[in-house]
């Protein structure tokens, strides 16, 4: 069976790593991880660095915030990168820049192994139900390789393309979960301003046209007040200005991209940056001077 290393433990990978462990996997992981105590502690190896890592598993997953978390596990001293040779997979399941990436497989294709970007959709409870969406970029081979691992941490797994598709379409899914987010926010804001009872609201609101995993997830998460991650903010900000940033290069507009990355601002600003994504609506409701409901 295949030897798995699993470098990023954190809310999302910790489960992630764990569903794999439960499948039968060899998992190697880095000793100095708090979060690796109990995968340790039911079998898996401790490793001193990536390298180690690399050295010792045929497939190396990375979930680490932000691009240069990603390079850094790579290529740092002691990294993934010095660790691999020829048939080895890295796996990079952070959502970072399609751009980086693309740079990124370049340089662990030149040490002979392959590399796969496959960021993933569906938060903290995605990853404790094994219910992720993961999007790939990639080579056919490599996916092929690694898709009974990705089947055992998702239920929608799609290989994009090329390497960098997979982080394209992960930036793609931030847009749109965050213009929804605000929809929902609007929308439930509206209705209690309105006087009516946001539950309710949010009830019918699921039976109709209108219903979505936000409305679903998020809607009640504004009406109970629970903005604890989750996803937190400063993540999704993150993805936004990769939305952004492409869309200067591209020459494109995405103005409600740029009002949603104004509402993660404004709750920052507040003291937000780690409350869950969800929280957006605080930023509306500081506007209109009322919350949508009491919790």
């Amino acid at each position: 069976m295949t030897d798995i290393g699993f470098i990023g433990l954190g809310i999302m990978g910790r489960p992630m790593a764990g569903h794999l462990q439960a499948a039968g996997y060899r998992l190697f992981v880095l000793e100095k991880s708090a979060a690796a105590k109990d995968l340790v502690a039911a079998g898996a190896t401790a490793c001193k660095s990536g390298k180690e890592i690399a050295e010792k598993a045929s497939v190396v997953i990375i979930m680490v915030p932000d691009t240069p978390d990603v390079e850094s596990v790579l290529f740092s001293a002691g990294g993934v990168a010095e660790g691999l040779s020829k048939g080895k997979v890295v796996v990079d399941m952070s959502s970072i820049s399609p751009i980086a990436t693309k740079e990124f497989a370049k340089k662990v294709n030149a040490k002979g192994a392959d590399y796969l970007d496959a960021p993933v959709s569906g938060g903290e409870v995605g990853a404790k139900a094994a219910s992720l969406t993961i999007m790939v970029g990639g080579p056919q081979s490599a996916f092929d390789t690694v898709k009974p691992l990705f089947d055992k941490m998702g239920k929608n797994v799609t290989l994009i393309g090329g390497n960098g598709d997979g982080q394209t379409t992960k930036v793609a899914n931030q847009i749109i979960v965050a213009l929804t987010i605000e929809a929902v926010a609007e929308g439930l804001l509206f209705a209690s301003k309105a006087g009516a009872d946001p539950t309710l609201v949010r009830q019918a609101l699921m039976g109709g046209l209108a219903t979505s995993r936000i409305l679903e997830l998020h809607g009640e998460r504004m009406i109970k007040r629970t903005f604890n991650p989750g996803f937190r903010i400063e993540l999704h900000q993150k993805d936004l200005n990769l939305a952004l940033e492409g869309a200067r290069a591209l020459g494109l507009s995405l103005p409600n991209t740029s009002s949603a990355q104004q509402l993660f601002n404004s709750c920052v600003a507040h003291g937000g940056k780690a409350w869950d994504h969800s929280a957006m609506v605080k930023a509306l409701e500081t506007m209109a001077n009322h919350e949508v409901a009491k919790g």
